[in-house]
């Protein structure tokens, strides 16, 4: 089923069923009544990522609190999504852009990964977390992805799942087109890997390479930017074994 864009969608931390009370934190409290100018009779949705989404009416708006009503379930909860994507982390902005785009196109757990040339030094998992959440709201994903601690590149592979195929988006993979080589996976447990500006070094692309459990894929004649190549590589993922 669908998600309604046409209604305000908030992510809650409390449990959902049929009348059970809400109260937003004071910064939803403040986006609603302030930004949005809701007020007591208007309806919204929610969801928790574990209860399905629901239909909400405000039940009371003051200025010390706000509080909502659940009314009816409108969607039920889908299983999380299996997709795992593991990438080296950006600068900030980009790093947002990146992880929102990636929880838009079917990701079911973000797995930062630290590389030889990985520019970021920092991986600020509470905000990954805050644009995994963003991102739901507002394209209507019910099974909210897992952010992992990030992992270097040699722990990552030490403990991969054989059973689990790893796309690595390689810039030295011959050709331009991708389709056959993604078209030729047989394994509907998939995995994408996106690595930093700079590329992988050659001895991590000669380890990936080694793997059994890995198909390296070109992303056509052009260099991508690590996050315009993620939202590139999830799309040819969903179109060719994906849920599209």
């Amino acid at each position: 089923m669908r998600a309604n864009h046409r209604m305000q969608r908030l992510f809650v931390e409390a449990a959902l069923g049929e009348a059970a009370e809400i109260e937003p934190n004071p910064k939803q409290a403040h986006y609603l009544l302030n930004v949005l100018r809701l007020r007591a009779g208007a309806e919204l949705l929610v969801f928790n990522g574990h209860d399905g989404e629901w239909l909400a009416g405000i039940a009371e708006a003051g200025k010390k609190r706000l509080r909502l009503v659940a009314r009816a379930q409108t969607r039920p909860q889908p299983p999380a999504a299996d997709l795992v994507y593991c990438f080296a982390p950006l600068k900030q902005g980009r790093l947002d852009y990146m992880v929102q785009k990636a929880v838009e196109m079917g990701a079911g757990h973000l797995q930062p990964v630290l590389t030889h040339h990985t520019q970021a030094a920092r991986v600020p998992r509470h905000r990954l977390e805050a644009n995994v959440v963003e991102a739901a709201e507002q394209c209507g994903v019910l099974a909210l992805p897992t952010v992992g601690e990030p992992l270097g590149l040699d722990a990552l592979l030490a403990g991969w799942d054989a059973a689990r195929r790893l796309v690595f988006c390689d810039e030295a993979a011959e050709g331009d087109n991708p389709l056959e080589a993604l078209q030729a996976i047989a394994e509907r447990r998939l995995a994408l890997l996106v690595g930093p500006e700079g590329g992988f070094s050659d001895a991590e692309r000669a380890r990936l390479a080694a793997m059994p459990s890995v198909t390296a894929i070109p992303l056509g004649p052009r260099i991508l930017r690590a996050d315009t190549a993620a939202v590139a590589a999830l799309a040819l993922i969903q179109a060719t074994v994906g849920d599209w």
